[in-house]
């Protein structure tokens, strides 16, 4: 049926807290979004949540596919 979506999401935690951090592995999430995007899954958002500090907790990424 036309317009009917599923939805998953890709959670990376960020590493380096207390040496500065809130980086995350770019080369990580490529690979992950890639074997995603072979498996049917469109990128639809990305963002991250952050600490009371600033640096970044977690990035998460939403993505779809047609069902």
């Amino acid at each position: 049926m036309p317009g009917r979506w599923e939805y998953t999401t890709l959670v990376l935690g960020a590493s380096g807290f207390l040496t500065g951090g809130g980086q995350i592995d770019p080369q990580a999430l490529t690979d992950r979004l890639n074997s995603l995007g072979d498996d049917g899954w469109e990128l639809v958002s990305v963002f991250d949540t952050n600490r009371a500090s600033g640096e970044t907790r977690v990035v998460v990424a939403v993505l779809k596919r047609a069902v």
